[in-house]
């Protein structure tokens, strides 16, 4: 409401803003075009996929690679440092990742090669992407505008907006409500990326179990189950992921605080401490995506199926192809990747409309972080199933080999031929 009282204040475009002290309109035009960033490049990674996927995996790792080399030395060229540092970091431990990985590749080209064969012959894998992928833009849209109005209404200053409804304006209220926003989104965008995981994962399921007679509106079927007999279960999990990454985020800023104060000290103890918390949420998010599955195929309740998955991973010896595949971290690296493109965007965008509220820089740190997580969640979203149909594999495969040798002799005598062990690992 605040924000149409003072549409003229805030202005309605790119230029013609007199707001000094926050976010305004300026910031909204920012965001739709990272959105649109995201949606296009997130699609064609999708399409990359799907048409050279036996390059894939090394168009992901290079492109990821010279994308952060690329933003990172314009950054410190901008003399933007703390931006040019963090970037250059990730680039630095992505080559030595991609390094370490490349023997790993023929078995990850098999596994996500089988996955995208299942998706295009079965169910509509396709179509809940791009369906997924939307519904996120149109909340990352939401999330954005709802962002830059909490700055219109709250934000102390020259602000007209103070005057109009109830309320008055306070730093306090615009942490809070920023604080609140945040966490929201990272629940409801969790939320429907493992919504999506499940449904997907039951369209796997029945591709498993059953590829010589597919049942008959199977991906409606499985829809119906993650909105219904599931929806408790994808939403403690989803919660759990939420609390963990909003923590991760509170330290980022936090960190990104002290280095502007010049505080050396409170830089790296929030630094370790944003590593501790990444340790952690990367641990959550890989037992929820077993999890996720085994809900999918078996039906049980959030709890038990962890911990049915960390027996599955401790005693029955998936571990092992789990770990030899790299679907998982090569679909990160390529929404890393759209984030990059989506951060650089926003920072190219503050520097060529030197908007009046940024004019000392202080809110480039807010902005692109924004503008990167938006990127990073949308691509998550578009991706998922990919990843979904390895891991609903991999969760199948661990609790009833026999049906992978009996069902899909073909699949297993080339799992075999580019990686024996795996006859010791599913039946362990």
């Amino acid at each position: 409401m605040s924000l149409a009282h003072t549409f003229s204040f805030n202005g309605g475009g790119i230029y013609n803003s007199r707001n000094d002290f926050g976010l305004s309109t300026n910031t909204i035009v920012l965001f739709a075009f990272v959105l649109g960033m995201s949606i296009v490049l997130s699609y064609a990674y999708m399409w990359a996929a799907r048409a050279f996927t036996k390059q894939f995996i090394w168009i992901t790792g290079i492109l990821n690679i010279v994308f952060g080399f690329v933003t990172a030395i314009y950054m410190l060229s901008r003399r933007y440092w703390s931006g040019g540092i963090v970037f250059l970091i990730f680039s630095v431990f992505y080559v030595f990742c991609f390094i370490s990985w490349i023997p790993r590749i023929p078995f990850s080209v098999l596994m996500l090669r089988t996955a995208i064969d299942v998706a295009k012959k079965f169910g509509h894998v396709y179509i809940v992407s791009l369906i997924g992928g939307l519904l996120a833009a149109a909340f990352g849209a939401w999330y954005s505008v709802t962002l830059v109005a909490i700055y219109v209404k709250y934000e102390p200053g020259n602000n007209p907006a103070c005057s109009t409804g109830a309320g008055g304006c306070g730093k306090g209220k615009v942490i809070g409500l920023l604080v609140f926003v945040t966490f929201a989104m990272y629940w409801i965008s969790e939320w429907l990326k493992n919504t999506i995981h499940v449904t997907i994962s039951g369209v796997y399921g029945s591709w498993y179990f059953c590829p010589n007679n597919f049942p008959k509106r199977a991906t409606r079927g499985a829809l119906k189950r993650s909105l219904t007999y599931s929806f408790g279960s994808i939403s403690l999990g989803s919660l759990i992921v939420a609390i963990i990454q909003f923590l991760r985020q509170i330290c980022s800023a936090a960190q990104q605080s002290a280095a502007q104060d010049g505080n050396i000290v409170g830089t790296i103890i929030f630094c370790c401490l944003q590593c501790l918390i990444g340790v952690l949420n990367w641990a959550v998010e890989f037992l929820n995506r077993y999890a996720f599955s085994h809900i999918a195929l078996y039906g049980k309740s959030y709890v038990e199926a962890a911990k049915d998955t960390w027996k599955m991973i401790k005693d029955r010896g998936i571990d092992a192809l789990v770990n030899e595949c790299l679907i998982g971290p090569v679909l990160s690296m390529g929404a890393t990747f759209i984030a990059y493109a989506c951060a650089l965007l926003a920072y190219l965008y503050l520097i060529f409309t030197d908007p009046a509220y940024n004019s000392d820089g202080a809110y480039t740190p807010v902005v692109v972080a924004f503008a990167f997580l938006v990127g990073l969640q949308v691509c998550q979203i578009f991706t998922t199933p990919l990843g979904s149909g390895v891991d609903t594999i991999f969760v199948a495969m661990a609790w009833d080999p026999e049906v992978l040798m009996r069902e899909h002799p073909d699949l297993y005598h080339q799992m075999v031929q580019v990686y024996p062990h795996v006859q010791q690992a599913i039946h362990a």
